[in-house]
């Protein structure tokens, strides 16, 4: 049963209460009395009295009317049941049969079974739309409705609201049912109503009740304002105040003999005990007129919602609001529009951002009144959208509210509640998981990949689907974390266990993933150790390297190391492939220390054939160039089993897994230092020392081929400008064609030079140091 502010105002502006009243005998001309009184108990049992005395279609449908107007759902099914058996039922009474069967049903409407024997057919029936009403049915369907604890009770309870302390308020009209002793009066007529109770259905009359942290209600009491029903709390918490609709007891307008009075909103300030005092009427109340009801308070928007009949509307009763300032003057009442109200009635306006819900039994519905939703984010809001089954019944839905942790509540009269009306709060059955897994060029990946999902602590797994596009579907428990795996061959393994429920307010927890390629035997560090003459000892310079590459293996499982060791041109060849051996054997014996598996480092051995300059049998060279060629070059290779799935370490989860240099940046960073070439005064000839690093570089370059190389050559700033600048071109040049001599395409390097412009020391009278360390080119990686 609907309270009285649906009832007296939304269901008697409704076709039922317009039928037109006939008078056929005293008992006949008494229940029509009472009906349009607005006593529908006592006109039900009357004309079923007439109808047991004389069968008649008329009599009939008014017992079926009156039972509809109360929301008797089973009587009135089966009244209009008993009025479509009489020759004269109309298409408007199998439609009132029609939804009448809906109401009573799960929400399956099979309009043939219904129609069945009748003159009538589904064409008959263009505004039940089965297809329709049947994906409103399938729109939530992991939601579930929990009745509130505490809270719903045999009569009707509706429209939960919170204080800042957490105090749960509602609408009641709990209590005994105190039956008429004589024939009852109209409610709103004044002088000849009742005073204790609500005619209409011989209930008590609706009163605010507080329910605290223990559980304890409390009955709110106006401090001087007489009502009759009061109800629908809403609060301005920033000043302290609540919000209400209020029946007053006016007996009185003027001369009018006979007057109806009309639901009015009030506020009081209220205490954090539940006191109210200080009522006050909004401007724009006229009892005597229309109603105003179902106040909500949008405090960021400083507006106040509210439904109302007053004139002007769209029919029935419609939503409005009136905006407020500071000092709480409020301006006139502002209608939504013909996309929110309908001929029909729109009622318990309430907002959450930009989202306005309220109730309406004029948008196409599942029956009675259905909760809607409108984005106001635009000017114009032109859509406006049914919430679906199950917030949404074949009964009616109203009073959508959410509280501050982002608990969602309803009040209805649907099947198996309590009373007559009950607070639901709106709970997921089960959250979906919804993970978009795509490739480096951010698309849906939808061949075939694993997928494995499970709750945390927990050894089952939990059934995925994937969808069309490929995304990855799975219901999720409430309030529980999870672990989720994708792993296809070939690409790095995912691995998330921050999925969670836990406090998630949305029905879907989005997730995106991207599955990068495991970039295969890709060289990320580079390095050269040096040997003396005749010998495989591992010297002090080349242990330091040595050290960081054991180190950087024993952390790292996925990096595997290539040693190529060489001789130079002088004795035998066969000579110098026994001792090249012997250098690459003193590597794996120096990396043993770091219990590194022999299947991790693989060594080749190449004599006097690789020689890194012109320096072969017989020809004559300085001692610093056969040094260049007495070496083992170290390349550390990730990933290097092309049949092996490797997972991304977690060192490197915050990378860009698509960028393949970036993922191994900084361990690059770290070892491969790219040098600075440093020159004599006035020259441009490289150093010996500096050609053991730019071989180096040289490696690095050819092995990872995404790097490009910038060379910039400076002096000091000694000499004339005219002077400097093609000094810096030559020492810039000089290292590039070093470079190009090793294998590294030009293309991939890019040289300028500066001259003496861009000291590393701007001064006046440099010593010695200082100007060394202007004459330079430097180097710089690039990608």
């Amino acid at each position: 049963m609907k309270n009285i502010f649906t009832i007296a105002i939304l269901f008697m502006l409704t076709s039922l209460s317009s039928v037109t009243v006939y008078a056929q005998n005293p008992l006949l001309r008494y229940a029509d009395k009472q009906f349009g009184l607005a006593n529908y108990p006592e006109a039900a049992e009357a004309y079923e009295q007439a109808f047991d005395r004389k069968e008649k279609y008329q009599t009939a449908k008014k017992v079926a009317q009156s039972y509809s107007i109360m929301r008797d759902y089973q009587k009135s099914n089966v009244w209009w049941s008993k009025v479509i058996s009489f020759e004269e039922a109309t298409r408007v009474d199998y439609q009132e049969f029609i939804v009448s069967s809906y109401q009573m049903s799960d929400g399956n409407l099979d309009l043939d079974s219904l129609l069945k024997d009748s003159a009538f057919s589904k064409i008959d029936f263009p505004e039940i739309q089965e297809e329709k009403l049947n994906d409103l049915y399938k729109n939530r369907t992991n939601l579930k409705l929990v009745p509130v604890e505490g809270v719903n009770s045999e009569g009707s309870d509706y429209g939960l609201s919170l204080d800042e302390g957490g105090n749960v308020y509602f609408s009641t009209d709990r209590g005994d049912v105190i039956p008429t002793e004589k024939a009852p009066i109209r409610l709103d007529l004044n002088n000849i109503y009742s005073e204790e109770k609500y005619d209409f259905n011989d209930r008590q009359f609706f009163r605010i009740i507080r329910k605290d942290s223990t559980g304890a209600l409390t009955k709110l009491e106006l401090d001087d304002l007489e009502v009759m029903h009061f109800s629908d709390p809403s609060f301005m918490y920033e000043k302290g105040l609540v919000f209400y609709t209020a029946t007053r007891n006016i007996t009185k307008a003027g001369k009018k003999r006979s007057i109806e009075v009309g639901t009015e909103i009030f506020y009081s300030k209220i205490n954090e005990n539940g006191i109210l005092s200080s009522s006050k009427s909004l401007s724009f109340n006229d009892a005597i007129s229309y109603s105003v009801m179902h106040p909500f308070v949008d405090e960021a928007n400083k507006k106040i919602y509210f439904s109302s009949d007053m004139p002007g509307g769209y029919g029935g009763v419609d939503l409005y609001f009136v905006n407020y300032d500071d000092d709480l003057n409020f301006s006139e009442p502002v209608n939504l529009g013909s996309t929110i109200n309908t001929s029909k009635n729109e009622s318990h306006p309430y907002t959450i951002g930009d989202k306005l819900y309220f109730s309406s039994n004029g948008h196409f519905g599942l029956g009675g009144l259905d909760v809607f939703v409108v984005d106001f984010s635009q000017s114009n809001p032109q859509k406006v959208d049914n919430l679906g089954a199950p917030i949404n019944s074949t009964r009616d839905d109203f009073a959508y509210s959410q509280g501050p942790n982002g608990k969602r509540f309803i009040s209805s009269d649907r099947v198996g509640g309590a009373g007559m009306d009950d607070v639901y709060s709106i709970e997921y059955s089960s959250k979906t998981l919804l993970a978009r897994v795509m490739d480096c060029d951010e698309v849906m990946i939808k061949e075939q990949f694993d997928v494995e999902l499970r709750g945390s602590n927990q050894d089952n797994d939990i059934t995925s689907e994937r969808r069309n596009d490929g995304a990855v579907i799975a219901s999720l428990s409430p309030d529980s974390n999870f672990e989720l795996k994708i792993s296809k061959k070939g690409y790095f393994s995912i691995f998330d266990n921050t999925l969670s429920t836990v406090n998630l307010e949305e029905d879907t927890l989005r997730k995106d993933y991207r599955l990068a390629k495991i970039p295969y035997q890709m060289p990320v560090y580079v390095d050269i150790v040096y040997y003396d003459l005749d010998s495989s000892a591992i010297r002090q310079d080349a242990a330091t390297t040595l050290d960081k590459l054991g180190s950087l293996m024993q952390k790292y499982p996925f990096l595997d190391l290539l040693v190529g060791s060489h001789t130079d041109a002088r004795a035998s060849d066969d000579y110098n492939q026994e001792l090249s051996q012997r250098r690459a054997k003193a590597v794996l014996e120096f990396l043993s220390k770091y219990n590194i598996e022999e299947n991790r480092v693989r060594a080749d051995w190449y004599g006097e054939d690789r020689l890194t300059n012109d320096c072969g049998d017989g020809v004559p060279c300085p001692e610093t160039d056969h040094q260049l060629n007495r070496r083992s070059e170290l390349i550390l290779e990730a990933f290097p089993d092309p049949n092996k799935d490797y997972e991304l370490p977690a060192e490197f989860l915050d990378k860009d897994i698509c960028d393949e240099f970036g993922i191994f940046e900084e361990l690059q960073k770290q070892l491969n230092e790219i040098p600075i070439v440093y020159f004599d005064f006035d020259k441009s000839t490289i150093r010996p020392v500096h050609k053991m690093e730019l071989e180096r570089t040289a490696l690095m370059m050819n092995r990872i081929q995404n790097l490009s190389l910038y060379i910039a050559g400076h002096t000091d700033q000694r000499g004339s400008d005219e002077y400097n600048k093609p000094l810096s071109e030559r020492r810039s040049k000089v290292v590039m064609d070093y470079l190009i001599n090793r294998g590294v395409e030009e293309s991939r390097m890019h040289f300028e030079w500066f001259g003496k412009t861009q000291p590393i020391h701007d001064c006046g009278v440099c010593n010695e140091s200082q100007h060394q360390q202007n004459r330079r080119t430097e180097l710089k990686l690039k990608r």
